[in-house]
């Protein structure tokens, strides 16, 4: 899988599209690479976040609507995690990507890109990979910052026992009930266990109900398959649209799911 997820690479590092092209540039490669284990010291990988970080961590204008600035940061918190695995910590433009993410941050812990959306609430898919990546840029320099900034999320997600709503109760999106892999920006309830689990959270009681939910999926063979949508297919198309073909990942998932239970 890694060897597949590197094929193509050019010169530059890239591999001939944008790096946020959906799902072959750069940026989507390295978020896989990065969960499979590759070694930090990977020359390979490290020439493709040189090339992510010249699109993600050049300055730009907020966009600031009613107070309030609307950004994709599941972009930065991918990114911030790649860069943390990848030993680029300390690097200044992985530092811009902190910054970006601690000035975005809404008043409920999350983030949110919706330009219409009113300042109620967050939007989980925004809001997952910067617990990750927050997370990790703790771990590799004691920023207690970006910890803080961290929790404020996974409690954001916590006061929805991960999936439902606070006002009825009920499930918020029945795909989020479903295991995705690769999500790569997207929610669901088995990713929001691991950004938890990131921030040590697994014993808040509030994160039973996803813990059951988890290991009522395991199969007689002690495995868990993906059963959500494939983000890396179009939907009705019949081939793949990523780099590599994931099957039914189950082979990537167990271990993760495994860890979560014990």
């Amino acid at each position: 899988m890694i060897a597949g997820l590197l094929r193509g690479q050019r010169r530059d590092g890239g591999f001939g599209v944008h790096p946020y092209s959906k799902w072959t540039g750069a940026h989507w490669r390295l978020v896989s690479l990065v969960e499979l284990g590759v070694p930090a010291s990977n020359a390979a990988a490290r020439a493709a976040a040189r090339t992510v970080l010249d699109w993600i961590a050049a300055p730009s204008k907020p966009l600031v609507v009613r107070g309030l600035e609307r950004r994709h940061a599941s972009m930065e918190g991918n990114a911030l995690l790649v860069c943390c695995r990848l030993g680029l910590a300390r690097q200044e433009r992985v530092r811009r990507l902190v910054e970006t993410l601690l000035r975005s941050q809404w008043p409920d812990g999350g983030w949110n890109c919706d330009v219409k959306a009113d300042g109620h609430r967050s939007s989980f898919h925004e809001s997952l990979p910067p617990i990750r990546g927050l997370v990790e840029y703790h771990r590799a320099t004691g920023d207690r910052e970006a910890l803080a900034s961290a929790r404020r999320a996974g409690e954001l997600l916590l006061q929805h026992r991960l999936f439902h709503s606070m006002r009825t109760k009920d499930v918020i999106q029945p795909e989020w009930l479903e295991i995705h892999w690769p999500n790569y920006w997207h929610y669901d309830f088995f990713n929001a266990l691991r950004a938890i689990g990131a921030l040590g959270l697994l014993g808040d009681p509030r994160a039973a109900d996803a813990l059951q939910l988890l290991s009522s999926r395991r199969r007689a063979d002690g495995t868990w398959r993906t059963s959500g949508h494939k983000y890396w297919r179009k939907r009705g198309a019949a081939d793949y649209q990523d780099a590599v073909d994931w099957g039914d990942a189950h082979e990537i998932v167990t271990p993760a799911a495994r860890a979560m239970l014990q």
